[in-house]
């Protein structure tokens, strides 16, 4: 067995792949879902940017939502490819801070701004009318920012946190990146006060979005019911029902890591969680809140339609 007790200020991440062929296929799979939603976010983003009728409040929110998938894959599969690669598990204190911070900025920002949207279906299905004034322009690039900043705030307080608490001389983490609460098993101190702080964190930035997103589909599926097309009931209640899966693929899996007690709790078991929310929703958000719609699908055949006039 490998000894990963060091003086060092480095941490040792013993990471998500056993050293075997299977850790190999997890590997190749792991490699092709971050290339899958490299290209689908990318593609979604250059898509909104150049087509003008997706100039709207929806598909600026699903722009931003896109832009926060790209980022929030990249900052955990890259360097976990590289070790499993060159065999370098060790990372700074610094790195695991940054990386830290990343990871919690950008997945607080997506839990809220999940809701942003889910509340801007509710109110395009349920008050058609008032639509323009409740999600104007400003109304959007306020709920962006204030997703933005307040995942920071919250980010900067938990890492901060993380980053001057004294550790034990074995800093192998048994997980696939820094993870706070993987890294305050290693607390050479008691960490109940930080155990409370991630408690009201995970309500107020999972917890709460969910139920939001859970009463606004609830609302949008019951204005649906109340429709005389049963082609449109069909698509609504497809729609509402896959946007709901992902979503519960996202918010269930890192409620769980972060409100099951200790002692209920494995590092495998936190880390096939843990792969549900950092690497398989990425991927899966564009293809669901793209491909299955008729408005996305038409702006990218106008944008084909261009390159290839443009080449002729």
């Amino acid at each position: 067995m490998e000894n990963y007790n060091q003086t060092s200020t480095d941490f040792i991440l013993l990471g998500l792949f056993p050293p075997s062929r299977i850790g190999l296929f997890l590997f190749i799979l792991i490699v092709l879902i971050f290339l899958m939603a490299l290209f689908g976010n990318l593609s979604m983003i250059l898509l909104i940017f150049l087509d003008i009728h997706l100039h709207t409040p929806m598909y600026f929110l699903l722009s931003q939502l896109s832009l926060i998938d790209l980022n929030y894959i990249s900052t955990i599969v890259p360097k976990r490819a590289s070790d499993f690669l060159f065999g370098n598990k060790s990372v700074s204190l610094i790195g695991c801070w940054i990386q830290s911070f990343l990871f919690l900025t950008l997945a607080g920002a997506e839990a809220l701004l999940l809701a942003c949207m889910a509340y801007d279906r509710y109110v395009a299905i349920c008050f058609p009318l008032h639509y323009p004034i409740r999600i104007s322009r400003r109304v959007c690039v306020l709920m962006i920012i204030g997703s933005w900043m307040m995942a920071s705030i919250n980010s900067c307080a938990h890492t901060t946190y993380a980053f001057f608490i004294p550790y034990c001389q074995s800093r192998a983490i048994n997980h696939f990146f820094c993870d706070v609460p993987a890294m305050l098993t290693l607390a050479f101190m008691d960490t109940w006060i930080y155990e409370y702080a991630v408690f009201v964190s995970t309500i107020l930035f999972l917890f709460f979005p969910f139920i939001c997103i859970a009463f606004s589909y609830g609302r949008v599926l019951l204005a649906v019911y109340r429709m005389n097309s049963a082609e449109g009931k069909k698509k609504a209640y497809s729609t509402c029902s896959t946007h709901l899966t992902v979503v519960t693929l996202y918010y269930m899996p890192f409620a769980y890591n972060h409100l099951c007690p200790r002692n209920l709790r494995s590092p495998t078991k936190d880390k096939i969680l843990a792969v549900f929310y950092t690497i398989l929703t990425p991927m899966l958000n564009p293809v669901i809140y793209s491909l299955k719609n008729k408005e996305v699908m038409g702006a990218l055949r106008r944008v084909i339609q261009r390159i290839c006039s443009v080449k002729v």
